[in-house]
C-alpha cells in the first residue's frame, strides 16, 4: 500500500537525516555506557534496519532479531544486516519468553493501541536483569499534521511513559528528553504547517546546509546529555528500564 511506496526513499533517507543519525548516536551511546553487557537484543519495529544496522557496527559479537509487524520492511532490513535474524511480529502478542538482554523500541510506541499490552510482553520476552530501551515523541502540545500522517494514536507526558513502564513489572533506570535544544522551531514548524498539500516526505526534503545545521545543534546536545545534562523538555524522549 501507500505504506510502502516511500520504503526506499526512507531506506535512504534515514542515513542523511539529522534526526535519525542524532537518535541513532544517542541510542547507543545509552547501550555503551548504561546496559551491562549483552549477547541477545531483539529491536521490536525495526522497519528498514537503520537502527539495527548502528549497532551491528557497535557491538559486531551481539545476536541480533529485528521484527516487524510489516513484512515489506524486512526486505531492506535484512539486505541491510545479513547477519541478524529477523521476524514477523505483531507486538501485542509476544511469541518470546525469557529470550533477551535487551528489547528496542524506537519511535513504535505510539503507534500501538494498546501500549500496556505491548510493554507487558517486552517484559516476558527479557531475561531477569535485562533491559528496555524505548523512544517515543513527546508532549501532547506538539500534536500535529506529521503525528497524524505518521498513525501515531498519542504523544506521551514523561508521567504518561513511566507510570505505564513500572505497571508492566520494569524498574525505570534512567530518562532524558531530546530534540531539546531544537523545541522551539519544532513547535513553529508544526504550528504552521496546513492541511494544504502536506506531504510526509517534507520532513526528507530539507536543503542539506539546514540538514547539517540541525545536526549540529544536535550534536551539542548530545554532548550535554553524555556530560550528565537530563534534558527535562524536548520533541522525543529516551527511557531505559530494567527487569527485577
Amino acid at each position: 500500500g501507500s505504506r510502502f511506496r516511500n520504503r526506499p526513499k526512507l531506506a535512504y533517507a534515514e542515513g542523511h537525516h539529522w534526526w535519525f543519525r542524532s537518535r541513532n548516536r544517542i541510542l547507543l551511546w545509552v547501550l555503551q555506557n548504561k546496559c551491562l553487557e549483552f549477547c541477545e537484543l531483539l529491536e521490536v519495529g525495526c522497519g528498514t534496519g537503520f537502527v539495527l544496522e548502528g549497532i551491528r557496527r557497535t557491538f559486531p559479537n551481539a545476536l541480533l532479531t529485528g521484527a516487524e509487524y510489516y513484512e515489506e520492511g524486512l526486505v531492506f532490513a535484512r539486505s541491510r544486516i545479513p547477519t541478524a535474524q529477523f521476524v514477523r511480529l505483531d507486538a501485542t502478542q509476544m511469541v518470546f519468553r525469557d529470550s533477551f538482554d535487551i528489547v528496542g523500541a524506537f519511535d513504535v510506541l505510539e503507534h500501538i493501541e494498546v501500549d500496556k499490552k505491548a510493554l507487558s510482553n517486552f517484559i516476558l520476552a527479557l531475561r531477569s536483569g535485562g533491559y528496555l530501551i524505548l523512544s517515543v515523541p513527546q508532549h501532547r502540545w506538539l500534536w500535529s499534521l506529521a503525528d497524524t500522517h505518521a498513525q501515531h494514536i498519542r504523544r506521551y507526558s514523561r508521567s504518561e511513559l513511566v507510570s505505564k513502564v513500572r505497571t508492566a513489572g520494569f524498574q525505570v533506570c534512567y530518562m532524558t528528553s531530546f530534540v531539546s535544544l531544537l523545541l522551539p522551531l519544532m513547535w513553529l514548524s508544526r504550528s504552521f504547517s496546513s492541511n494544504n498539500n502536506y506531504d510526509p516526505m517534507d520532513e526528507f526534503n530539507i536543503p542539506e546546509w539546514l540538514n547539517s545545521a540541525l545536526e549540529f545543534i544536535m550534536s551539542l546536545e548530545i554532548v550535554a546529555i553524555k556530560i550528565g545534562f537530563v534534558f527535562p523538555a524536548g520533541g522525543s524522549l529516551l527511557l531505559l528500564a530494567r527487569k527485577p
